[in-house]
């Protein structure tokens, strides 16, 4: 049995990172496709979303975790 992790851009400050593809934390771009948003820019955007009353955006356990090869 093997793993695999997804690599990507943040859409917010660019920066590289891994992820699972299917609970990673997301946003839409200009276009609507959603794109993956990396821990630390979570983190930082949750409190300025929690001041200005809108749903803090929730991190999943696994999101930033490998998944089984089986899961893709």
């Amino acid at each position: 049995m093997g793993y695999a992790i997804v690599f990507s851009a943040c859409c917010s400050c660019g920066g590289v990172f891994g992820f699972n593809p299917h609970s990673v934390p997301s946003a839409r771009d200009k276009q609507g496709v959603r794109q993956p948003i990396c821990r630390g820019c979570v983190e930082k955007a949750n409190p300025i979303r929690k001041a200005n009353g809108l749903p803090e955006i929730t991190i999943l356990p696994d999101a930033y975790e490998p998944i089984s090869e089986y899961e893709l």
